[in-house]
């Protein structure tokens, strides 16, 4: 799963989620009484406690309904690394039930391909039965369409609505009204810069704050171009982002520009269905041509992904780097704090992130959500945190209290004695990295979400392949493009 967003989805597999369920064959009625009265006594204790976390986990309830077993976990590819900091709190969740002498261990199942091939893969499985998936960990935009379909069940209120929870984030994992999954780790769009770059084209001050609009960004880049030299021999032009229209990278640019143009932008209305108007569409449209002008813009980007664009900006081709927080730890490998700088987003970015939720079929149910609330508790949030996501709660920003437990979860060290990390992404004195509370928590709270909709990928293909014309020989006129991707949204979103 790319760390950010989801990728578009075909229209037959979101009609598919609406229609194949019915008739499917439970794994309940029957078999799960036979189970209960087979183990009946020799069933396992609930897990711990109801503070979860990396110092202790569960929801607390007497779970004797739950069989021993595996609580499998269906996920992307961690964008920390192989043996990274989710497999690691799942690990440490494993290590607290064998302590407690329970049987239940949680097993986590990497799947592969692109964001689309994996949401197909889910939809697949869950719709039909074929892989017992207890837990998922889904794209923030996929949450509607399953919790639609009833491949996911209501969670307890209080797994979302915590005072602790980022309240934009919060609003993620919900439907309805009613909270389908629980927020894991959340992403949003922050922009990237040189420093270096910029002293060098004689800027006296290279800090971009936290109210930097984008025409300053504009300005900045124009003052490289007039240098008289090249601030580096390869620098070409003055930013890059995630421009391609075959994939998400374009929606979320998209709607990063709509949004920052329109204030309190909704394309669509609480039933998911297309709300938008032609002339809020022109308005979006002329701040997204204003964003992606030649004269700023690496015409890679209309190819580029996520890592072709971190690749382009770390080999200085760029001046500017629209990314997620990942790349702020990525980055900083190849970079010193003395050339790369990180600031909001100008306008309004996007939210991203993965949530995490219990499958209606699930034989394990209440050992799932036990596993869920320690996965997303406070001490694990700060763990994600560490090792550089996006947490999804304010504690793991502001609360100076002990550094994650988990091993490793903050980067690798140069040794088992010495403790010391070889990462080099610069760090607060309590160990989170340097610009979480400044840049990255104020971003998350201010963040836009995409329209909320069961069939988010009929909106985001539509939408992908509607504004990818303007990066073509001939663009149509505004107001033609428009009234197109009006008409477009109404069918696609009835």
């Amino acid at each position: 799963m790319r760390h950010g967003p989801a990728t578009a989805a075909r229209p037959a597999d979101v009609h598919r989620t609406h229609t194949l369920r019915r008739g499917r064959r439970r794994p309940g009625g029957v078999l799960a009484v036979l189970l209960v009265l087979l183990l009946g006594s020799a069933c396992d204790a609930a897990p711990d406690g109801g503070a979860g976390g990396a110092a202790g986990g569960g929801s607390g309830a007497a779970h004797a309904v739950d069989p021993p077993g595996d609580i499998v976990l269906a996920s992307g590819v961690d964008v920390t690394g192989k043996g990274g900091i989710r497999r690691q709190l799942v690990e440490e969740w494993n290590r607290q039930q064998a302590a407690a002498g329970n049987r239940w261990r949680a097993r986590l199942v990497d799947l592969p391909g692109s964001a689309d091939q994996q949401r197909s893969q889910l939809l697949g499985a869950l719709q039909s039965g074929s892989a017992q998936y207890d837990v998922v960990n889904l794209d923030v935009t996929w949450v509607p369409e399953f919790a639609a379909a009833g491949l996911v069940r209501e969670l307890p209120g209080d797994l979302v609505d915590d005072q602790d929870v980022i309240p934009s984030v919060a609003a993620t994992a919900k439907w309805g009204g009613k909270a389908y999954a629980v927020p894991f780790n959340s992403d949003v769009g922050l922009l990237y810069y040189r420093r270096d770059y910029l002293k060098s084209a004689g800027v006296t001050d290279p800090e971009l704050g936290k109210d930097t609009r984008w025409s300053v960004v504009q300005q900045l880049t124009e003052v490289l171009g007039a240098a008289g030299r090249k601030p580096a021999q390869a620098y070409e032009k003055g930013w890059t982002a995630q421009l391609d229209a075959s994939y998400e990278g374009l929606t979320v640019n998209g709607v990063e520009a709509f949004a920052s143009a329109v204030d309190g932008l909704r394309l669509t209305d609480g039933a998911g269905r297309y709300s938008g108007t032609p002339e809020v569409l022109e308005a979006g449209l002329d701040e997204l041509r204003s964003r992606t002008q030649p004269a700023y813009t690496l015409p890679d980007a209309a190819r580029s992904d996520e890592a072709d664009s971190l690749a382009d900006f770390a080999r200085g081709r760029t001046a500017f780097l629209r990314h997620w927080p990942y790349a702020y730890g990525a980055l900083h490998q190849s970079l010193t704090p003395e050339q790369l700088g990180v600031a909001p987003l100008p306008g309004r970015a996007v939210l991203g992130g993965q949530n995490l939720a219990v499958t209606t079929d699930s034989p394990r149910a209440r050992t799932a959500e036990s596993l869920v609330r320690f996965l997303t508790s406070p001490e694990s949030e700060r763990c994600l945190l560490d090792a550089g996501f996006a947490a999804t709660r304010f504690s793991a920003y502001a609360d100076d209290g002990p550094a994650c437990k988990v091993a490793k979860a903050a980067g690798p060290s140069s040794g088992p004695a010495s403790g010391e990390r070889t990462d080099r992404m610069p760090r607060d004195q309590q160990g989170r990295p340097a610009y979480a509370q400044s840049t990255l928590l104020p971003a998350l709270q201010k963040a836009a979400q995409r329209p909320r909709t069961p069939l988010y990928g009929a909106f985001t293909q539509t939408f992908a392949a509607e504004l990818g014309r303007l990066q073509s020989a001939k663009p149509p006129s505004k107001s033609e493009l428009a009234a197109d991707l009006h008409a477009k949204l109404r069918k696609a979103l009835p």
